[in-house]
């Protein structure tokens, strides 16, 4: 197969380079020898390697400067993203070909940022973040995690490893996701239909499911308002996910104890915007499942399986559905 792999120019963090490529194949010789590989970081040069090209591996990001394609062998587009929902609508992806994502790259990381959220809500960290810059002494005392109630929204990598993390400190975890099924972290499931019914009961909720339409702005005022006084709200998975001023009201206001945010709408957040000054926040620049040690490693460990299951005339597990969003 001819594989191309093109990087964003200018991003040297996360670049595709030969040397990421040789060491993944060293860890799945069965499936990476070969191939005819190709790598680019312009635009003339996925030009001039597209009429060849069977498989794209790109970030998603660097679509939209390739589109048109040009490349009538390809049989598949790898992105090293997660969420594909900014290249919708999907009409610049050629008849046959399949979009994969990659999904699972961000598992441990987020994790981890989700813990340090959990953590920094239980001892108050937005708010004394706000005290301190206004120079003012507000003691609060925290609690420990253990026993806290956290309701987690989509049980993918991001939220499964989120809820992996508080289980192991003892939280009571209940998983929100369109499937009704058990997972090993979550002593409860249920599905989204009863996010009301359980908002009241939550110390803290963490949102990361995919944006579709069936979860954009799913964190809405009427919703906000069911949290129960001085819950905590984490978002990890899209900005869009939430109103923003209705949540910036219920900081400010005092009716929610704090959130962290690390997704946003717009991104970059503009300067003068509220958020900057709203009280009792922590704001991250969308970092928080990146690792760029492990990120391109670990994408290509997931590329080279799902060329795996294609060789074995199997459903490749990245697959992204076009019509789900997801």
């Amino acid at each position: 197969m001819r594989i191309h792999l093109q990087s964003l120019p200018n991003d040297p963090r996360f670049r595709l380079t030969p040397d990421l490529w040789e060491a993944a194949a060293a860890r799945a010789p069965d499936v990476s020898a070969g191939h005819v590989v190709t790598f680019g970081d312009t635009v003339p040069s996925w030009r001039e390697a597209a009429p060849e090209v069977e498989a794209l591996v790109t970030q998603a990001a660097m679509v939209g400067q390739l589109v048109p394609l040009g490349a009538p062998r390809l049989r598949m587009v790898f992105c090293t993203s997660a969420g594909l929902e900014k290249l919708a609508p999907y009409d610049w992806l050629p008849p046959g070909v399949a979009l994969l994502n990659n999904r699972g790259t961000h598992a441990a990381k987020a994790g981890e940022y989700g813990l340090m959220a959990l953590l920094m809500l239980a001892s108050h960290v937005p708010a004394f973040a706000t005290a301190q810059r206004a120079s003012e002494w507000r003691p609060a005392y925290g609690s420990v995690l253990a026993g806290q109630h956290v309701v987690v929204v989509g049980l993918g990598a991001l939220g499964g490893s989120v809820a992996g993390q508080a289980k192991r400190l003892g939280m009571r975890v209940t998983g929100v996701r369109n499937r009704v099924a058990p997972h090993e972290a979550c002593d409860t499931v249920v599905g989204m239909d009863a996010l009301d019914e359980l908002l009241p009961q939550a110390d803290m909720v963490v949102l990361a499911p995919p944006l579709t339409p069936a979860t954009n702005g799913m964190l809405d005022r009427r919703r906000i308002a069911l949290l129960r006084p001085g819950a905590g709200v984490v978002n990890m998975g899209r900005g869009a996910l939430i109103d923003q001023d209705a949540l910036c009201d219920a900081l400010d206001t005092g009716h929610l104890g704090g959130a962290v945010l690390d997704v946003f709408t717009p991104e970059p957040v503009p300067t003068g915007h509220r958020l900057w000054t709203t009280s009792n926040l922590i704001m991250t620049p969308h970092v928080s499942a990146d690792d760029p040690a492990t990120y391109n490693p670990r994408s290509l460990d997931i590329f080279l399986d799902n060329l795996r299951a294609l060789r074995n005339g199997q459903a490749m597990p990245n697959r992204f559905n076009l019509d789900r969003g997801y």
